[in-house]
């Protein structure tokens, strides 16, 4: 069960941060920092966002893939769904990869984490690779831990049940099962 908290305590906490920013930083007027609820350009994301590429990059057997993960995370709207085949120069470019091979590392990565589960591809205009759905991570952490327990370091799985608890996540204990996909006939 999620922890939700009261919105008038979230407003006192909100308060007292902004005092204290203030204080801290007298310098920086109101729009020297980002605020999410006034600018466009933003997503949500996990709190432990970090925590979760930093086991993706350990399962990926030497070729970090949080890096392509956080560029997909950042471009995908609500529906978790994305089109890869209109900007993959540029999907390479800022998940960190350059050169002639920039696409095709890309795309190995994006097969990286096809293969431990983060995403679902799906074929189209552009080949196999057309589409994207990202699944939530903490639902396919759990798969992997369960299916393989030395998959994911306990210190890791430890950071990321402890980081989950103080923000009020639940997805790491909720019930909910992720099937395996559907096998083509």
């Amino acid at each position: 069960m999620a922890v939700l908290g009261n919105p008038f305590r979230k407003g006192k906490i909100a308060a007292k941060q902004l005092a204290l920013r203030s204080q801290l930083w007298p310098d920086i007027p109101e729009d020297g920092v980002w605020d999410r609820k006034k600018k466009a350009g933003f997503t949500t994301i996990p709190r432990t966002l970090p925590l979760i590429m930093r086991i993706m990059d350990a399962m990926s057997n030497r070729q970090p893939v949080s890096a392509t993960y956080f560029d997909l995370w950042c471009r995908m709207h609500d529906e978790a769904f994305l089109n890869l085949a209109n900007k993959q120069q540029e999907m390479a470019y800022a998940s960190g990869f350059g050169g002639q091979r920039a696409v095709q590392t890309w795309m190995q990565r994006i097969d990286i984490l096809a293969k431990l589960g983060f995403i679902r591809l799906a074929e189209g205009p552009a080949g196999p690779k057309s589409y994207a759905l990202i699944l939530n991570p903490y639902y396919v952490l759990r798969k992997i831990k369960a299916k393989k327990p030395s998959a994911i370091s306990q210190t890791d799985w430890n950071s990321l049940a402890a980081r989950s608890i103080e923000i009020g996540a639940d997805d790491l204990t909720d019930p909910v099962e992720v099937k395996a996909p559907e096998k083509a006939s």
